[in-house]
């Protein structure tokens, strides 16, 4: 193992780098702040060859003699990287070709590699008694630090057992699709009155939805009645402004997609209101229940819309149940059954609704963000189905119809546009776009 402190060591680094696969952990300074409000202390290094190698960066650590961290900005390499957290890693160091582990894990068994039992006596101290100190990372010695990432390359290793020939491109998709654009809104961060504040997102639950916490907030269910999302404003001050993009009645048109239902212009619960014969909001109501729930033998006989979802249901039902997996109609992910618990036919479909949800904004969101960059506008918040930008002025109606249309996934899924000067005092806008 070399901490590498000399210029000769930083040498020797970079060209075992160059030359070999590697496994990559970083050491954040502050584990209770988000890996893009604190800074990197520590980056360990393991060559995966027949003589692997070690190596551990300082940069901030008060055991050592510490390296500029630009020096990182000169290493690249056309071989491999492997971590156990991409979207961490990332947010210290613009990397391309790193592949996620976790992910790999997370494709075959549904659920995240376990990390709870990895530590040493000297963090636990450190974390039990310092918990509340800034940067105590910093201190914990390195040797120590060795040991914990020690432990984490076996957790690492798992997930490399787990990687199969028949989801290897998925996971390419996985890996780029939603772990680098997950990363890139998560960066862009939440401007409040006090702070800058970043969320968090977990694609790793049993849909394949993303979770969304991060500081004792939950972002995916910020309360819209109870003022709290006052708090949140634009960065640019005068300059900005906040604007939201939400889908319209997105689960019934994505499953209308999926089961060639054209649903006529307009409100989609208008549509279904005149099919029930009832009013709007209890229109409104119907559809989510027998979308999310059981589909009654009178709504399948009368309603086209449901006699269709009802037709796909049974065969997804009957699939699941020859071939032991469902499997998502964007990006052929599949959930194994043997993954899965306690699951009837409404479930399953639950799930794939989710699931397709999901699928259907990666896409569109990989698409998004490179055509958005060059603005000052930014997209702040993801939220199953709205999309929370933080504008600027100057970037005029020009971005809003821009970031609108590539939204709408040409016209396929309309939204509605909100703004406001905080996210709990937003007005209505959609008309300005007709």
């Amino acid at each position: 193992m070399v901490i590498v402190e000399t210029k000769k060591e930083y040498n020797l680094f970079k060209k075992h780098f160059s030359e070999s696969d590697t496994i990559v952990i970083p050491i954040e300074c502050d584990f209770n702040k988000h890996p893009k409000d604190t800074k990197l202390c520590l980056l360990y290094v393991k060559t995966i060859e027949k003589d692997s190698e070690e190596f551990i960066l300082p940069f901030r650590h008060s055991d050592a003699t510490n390296l500029d961290e630009n020096e990182l900005k000169e290493i690249s390499t056309s071989k491999s990287v492997f971590t156990y957290n991409k979207k961490k890693l990332l947010h210290f160091l613009d990397w391309e070709d790193v592949s996620d582990m976790n992910m790999i894990y997370y494709l075959q068994k549904n659920k995240v590699l376990n990390i709870d039992d990895v530590t040493t006596n000297s963090h636990e101290f450190f974390l039990r008694q310092y918990h509340k100190k800034p940067n105590v990372n910093c201190v914990i010695p390195i040797m120590k630090h060795l040991e914990w990432c020690r432990k984490m390359v076996e957790k690492i290793m798992v997930g490399a057992l787990h990687s199969r020939k028949d989801t290897e491109l998925l996971y390419k998709t996985y890996n780029v699709d939603v772990l680098e654009t997950l990363q890139k809104i998560e960066s862009n961060g939440l401007q409040t009155v006090n702070n800058m504040v970043y969320s968090e997102y977990n694609p790793y639950t049993a849909t394949g939805r993303p979770s969304n916490r991060f500081g004792g907030m939950n972002f995916a269910a910020l309360n819209k009645k109870d003022g709290s999302r006052k708090q949140f404003i634009s960065r640019y001050g005068e300059d900005g402004m906040l604007v939201e993009m939400d889908y319209d009645a997105y689960h019934l048109r994505l499953i209308g997609d999926v089961v060639d239902y054209k649903f006529p212009k307009g409100s989609v619960h208008k549509h279904m209101a005149k099919l029930y014969n009832t009013s709007y909001d209890e229109a409104k109501g119907l559809s989510f229940q027998y979308l999310y729930g059981h589909i009654p033998d009178d709504v399948i006989k009368t309603n086209p819309f449901f006699a269709r979802v009802q037709s796909y249901i049974d065969g997804v039902w009957e699939r699941y149940k020859s071939n032991n997996f469902i499997e998502s109609d964007i990006y052929n992910k599949r959930i194994y059954r043997e993954n899965l618990s306690d699951m009837n036919k409404n479930k399953v479909f639950n799930y794939l609704i989710q699931l397709m949800e999901t699928e259907s904004n990666m896409k569109m969101l990989t698409e998004l963000l490179p055509k958005i960059s060059g603005y000052k506008s930014k997209l702040i918040l993801y939220n199953y189905d709205s999309f929370l930008f933080d504008f600027h002025l100057s970037d005029g109606l020009k971005f809003l119809r821009k970031a609108k249309g590539i939204i709408e996934q040409s016209g396929k899924f309309p939204v509605k546009v909100g703004k406001g000067w905080n996210y709990h005092e937003m007005k209505d806008i959609t008309r300005k776009f007709k």
